[in-house]
C-alpha cells in the first residue's frame, strides 16, 4: 500500500466538510504502521468517496514484485449501498460484481431465467456458446482484473478461497459496525423445512449437547452428499433440481465446517444450539473470529473499516478478532448543524413487553399530535416489530388518521417503501427494521419517531450467552448503535433538517448508560434533548391541519450519565426484544 497516494486518489473535484482532514488522518494512521484503520464518519461525510481514495492507494501491478498482492476490494453488507456506488459517476472505476441470482441469462428462450438456474448449471457438460457475453461471467472477469472490485459482504465472504478473487493489497469495508453480527449470521447453520430439501424424510433427534449436534451434522452431511451425487449423475436438471443441488452443496460445506471446528481442540469458536418444538435446529457461533479470519482478514494486507457507529475501539476489535495494538481509530467530525437534527422527548412510558399494551395507546395519541404538527410533511415511524406496527396502525385508524398511514410486511417492504418515497402527499410510513441504509433526504421525510429502544432479543441464544457472561456494555452499545443509525435517516446534508421524536422512556435510560460510548456529535444532540410543544390531541387532527415550525417548551436535558460499568445493571431491559412478541 502507498498511503501517500490517498489524498491524490480522492475522486471528487473538491472537498466538502471534513474530507480533507479525514484523508490526512487516515494516511497518517496507515503510515504509522497500522494494519487496520477504523474510520468513524457520520452521515454526510461522503464515506464512499473516502473509501475510493483509500482503495486507490493499493499497490499496482507495475509496483508489485512477483506474487505480491495488488489492487483493492470495496465491500459493504448493504445492497442499497452497493447500488449507490454503482450509480455514482465519481466511482465509475469500482467494478461491481453481484451474485449469479442478480443476472439474467441471454440465451434465446431463457431470457427470464436467472444465471444461477440457466442451462449451464442445469445440464451436465453444457458448453455455452455465448459465455463470453454472459452478464455474470463478463462482470466477474472484469471485476477480477480491475484495480478495484466492489461487492456485497455476503459475496465477498462466499468467494473466500476463490481462484478468481484472490488476496488483494487493500480492502475497504463500508458500514462495518455490524461486522461481527453479519459474520455470525452468515456462519449460522439453520436446519428446517425451508433450508433442508429432504427435511420430511429425516428423523431429526432431540439435540441435547454440542457433541450430539456434531454427530448429527456429520450424518446429515453424508445424507446430503448422497442426494447431491444422485442429482449430479443426471444429464439434465430442472431449475428446481438445480436449486436443490446447489443448496445441498452449500449445506454439506456448512455442516462439514461445523464438525471440523467443533472437533478442533484449538478452535476459539463457541457454539450454541437452538432447537424448536418441530425439531428445527439453529447452530450458531458465539464468536466469529475464526470465520472472519478465513473469509475477511486473510483477503487483504491492509484494511479500512468505515462506519458512523463503531462506538468502542477495543470492544469492536475483540468482537471481530483484531489486535487493538495494530488498529487505529480516525474520528471524522460532523458537519451538520446540531440545530438541524434535534431530538425531542415525547416519551409516554416503557415499551418493554410487560408495559407495551399500556404504553402503545399513549404513543398513538402523541403520534396523532405529531402528525398534526407536520400535517403537510412526510414522516417515518420506526415501529421495531410487526406486532407494534400492526397495533399502532389499528390505533391510528381508530383515531381517524388511518388514511395517512402506510404499512408493509416482510414480502412487500421494498415496494411499499419506494411507493411511499415517490408519493406527493404527507403520508406516514410505519416501518420495521429500516433504521439503517435508508436515505430520506429533503422532503422525503422531515420527521421520524423511534417507538422502542432497539435492544436485542434476549431469547436469542447468542444474546443470552453474552449476557450470562456479563457483557451488558455490549448489549447497551448494540442498542445505541441502532438508535444513532436511525437518527441519521432524515438529515442527509448540512442544509437538510429533520426532527427525531423519542417515544420509549427506555431510550432515556439507554442514553444514561452509554454516555461514555457516544460520538461527540451525537452527545451534542442528546444534550439538547427537550420536550416539544405539540397541538392538543384531537381525533382526526393529524389527518390535516396547517403546518408550522416546531416550538419548544423550555429545554429539558437528559439526565446526568450513569456509570458506564454495566456488568451488574439495575433495572436492565431484559424484556426489550427484537421479536414480535
Amino acid at each position: 500500500m502507498q498511503p501517500a497516494r490517498i489524498e491524490r486518489e480522492f475522486p471528487a473535484p473538491s472537498y466538502r466538510g471534513n474530507q480533507r482532514e479525514a484523508l490526512r488522518d487516515i494516511r497518517a494512521a496507515f503510515e504509522a504502521g497500522n494494519d487496520v484503520v477504523l474510520v468513524r464518519a457520520p452521515t454526510g461525510s461522503g464515506k464512499s468517496l473516502l473509501a475510493r481514495a483509500i482503495c486507490g492507494a493499493a499497490r499496482t501491478a507495475e509496483e508489485a514484485e512477483p506474487k505480491q498482492a495488488t489492487g483493492a476490494y470495496y465491500t459493504t453488507p448493504q445492497v442499497s449501498q452497493l447500488d449507490d456506488v454503482a450509480e455514482n459517476a465519481l466511482l465509475s472505476d469500482l467494478q461491481v460484481i453481484r451474485g449469479k441470482g442478480n443476472y439474467t441469462c441471454i440465451l434465446p428462450t431463457e431470457e427470464n431465467t436467472k444465471v444461477n438456474r440457466a442451462p449451464c448449471v442445469r445440464e451436465r457438460g453444457y458448453d455455452c456458446s455465448v459465455k463470453h457475453r454472459c452478464p455474470y461471467f463478463s462482470d466477474r472477469a472484469i471485476a477480477s482484473n480491475r484495480a478495484i472490485a466492489a461487492m456485497t459482504l455476503a459475496y465477498f465472504m462466499q468467494t473466500a478461497g476463490s481462484e478468481v478473487f484472490r488476496t488483494r493489497d487493500v480492502c475497504v469495508i463500508d458500514e462495518a459496525h455490524g461486522l461481527a453480527e453479519w459474520a455470525e449470521m452468515y456462519a449460522t447453520i439453520d436446519l428446517n423445512p425451508r433450508t433442508v430439501p429432504m427435511w420430511d424424510d429425516l428423523d431429526v433427534p432431540e439435540i441435547a449437547s454440542l457433541d450430539r449436534a456434531a454427530r448429527y451434522a456429520e450424518s446429515l452431511s453424508q445424507t446430503c452428499a448422497r442426494r447431491k451425487d444422485d442429482l449430479l449423475a443426471r444429464e439434465e436438471l430442472t431449475p428446481e433440481e438445480a436449486a436443490e443441488r446447489d443448496r445441498l452443496q452449500e449445506l454439506t460445506s456448512e455442516l462439514d465446517w461445523f464438525v471440523k471446528d467443533v472437533r478442533d481442540p484449538e478452535s476459539p469458536t463457541t457454539w450454541a444450539i437452538d432447537q424448536s418444538e418441530d425439531r428445527s435446529l439453529s447452530i450458531k457461533p458465539m464468536n466469529p473470529e475464526r470465520y472472519l479470519s478465513h473469509t475477511v482478514w486473510k483477503r487483504a494486507n491492509r484494511f479500512a473499516l468505515l462506519s458512523a457507529t463503531i462506538l468502542n475501539k477495543e470492544a469492536f476489535c475483540r468482537g471481530v478478532g483484531l489486535d487493538p495494538d495494530r488498529v487505529a481509530l480516525v474520528d471524522v467530525g460532523h458537519t451538520f448543524p446540531v440545530e438541524n437534527r434535534p431530538l425531542y422527548d415525547v416519551t409516554r412510558g416503557k415499551m418493554t413487553y410487560d408495559h407495551r399494551e399500556e404504553t402503545l395507546p399513549k404513543i398513538a395519541r402523541v403520534l396523532v399530535r405529531i402528525m398534526a404538527k407536520h400535517s403537510d410533511e412526510k414522516g417515518i415511524v420506526h415501529a421495531h416489530s410487526y406486532a407494534i406496527q400492526e397495533r399502532l396502525a389499528s390505533l391510528l385508524s381508530d383515531f381517524g388518521v388511518g388514511s395517512r398511514i402506510r404499512t408493509h410486511d416482510r414480502e412487500d417492504r421494498n415496494a411499499v417503501l419506494e411507493g411511499w418515497k415517490e408519493s406527493d402527499g404527507a403520508d406516514v410510513f410505519l416501518s420495521v427494521k429500516m433504521e439503517e441504509a435508508l436515505d430520506l433526504s429533503g422532503e422525503l421525510a422531515r420527521w421520524q419517531v423511534i417507538c422502542k429502544a432497539p435492544y436485542l432479543n434476549t431469547r436469542d441464544s447468542r444474546v443470552a450467552h453474552r449476557l450470562e457472561q456479563g457483557q451488558w456494555s455490549w448489549y447497551h452499545r448494540a442498542a445505541l448503535r441502532t438508535v444513532i443509525q436511525a437518527c441519521g435517516r432524515v438529515v442527509r446534508s448540512p442544509d437538510d433538517y429533520g426532527a427525531t421524536y423519542l417515544a420509549d422512556s427506555s431510550l432515556l435510560d439507554l442514553f444514561e448508560r452509554t454516555r461514555g460510548d457516544m460520538p461527540l456529535w451525537f452527545e451534542a444532540q442528546v444534550d439538547r434533548l427537550h420536550t416539544p410543544k405539540l397541538p392538543p390531541f384531537e381525533a382526526s387532527a393529524g389527518a390535516g391541519s396547517p403546518s408550522s415550525r416546531i416550538e419548544s417548551e423550555p429545554t429539558r436535558t437528559a439526565s446526568k450519565p450513569a456509570s458506564n460499568d454495566s456488568s451488574t445493571p439495575k433495572n436492565h431491559p431484559l424484556s426489550d426484544v427484537w421479536g414480535d412478541g
